[in-house]
């Protein structure tokens, strides 16, 4: 009986997952759903991939930026 109880729970979670991500795909086709915006601007970016390439370190520059490592990091792979 356990066992049943669990297999039936597994498929309503299945179920519930597969209509949150329609519902999310649906938001952002009708452009409700964008996320977060941006905490630096156009020029910033550049002026850490440039430092970065000129081989300063990431961890002043977060500093420096108010940013966090990875956000650098972020920055850098993008």
């Amino acid at each position: 009986m356990p066992t049943i109880m669990g297999g039936i729970g597994e498929f309503e979670r299945a179920m519930i997952r597969e209509r949150q991500r329609e519902g999310i795909a649906k938001a952002k086709q009708a452009g409700k759903y964008q996320g977060r915006k941006s905490t630096m601007t156009a020029a910033q970016v550049q002026a850490i991939r440039d430092r970065v390439a000129a081989g300063e370190n990431k961890s002043a520059l977060a500093r420096e930026f108010k940013v966090t490592r990875q956000t650098i990091y972020n920055v850098m792979a993008a």
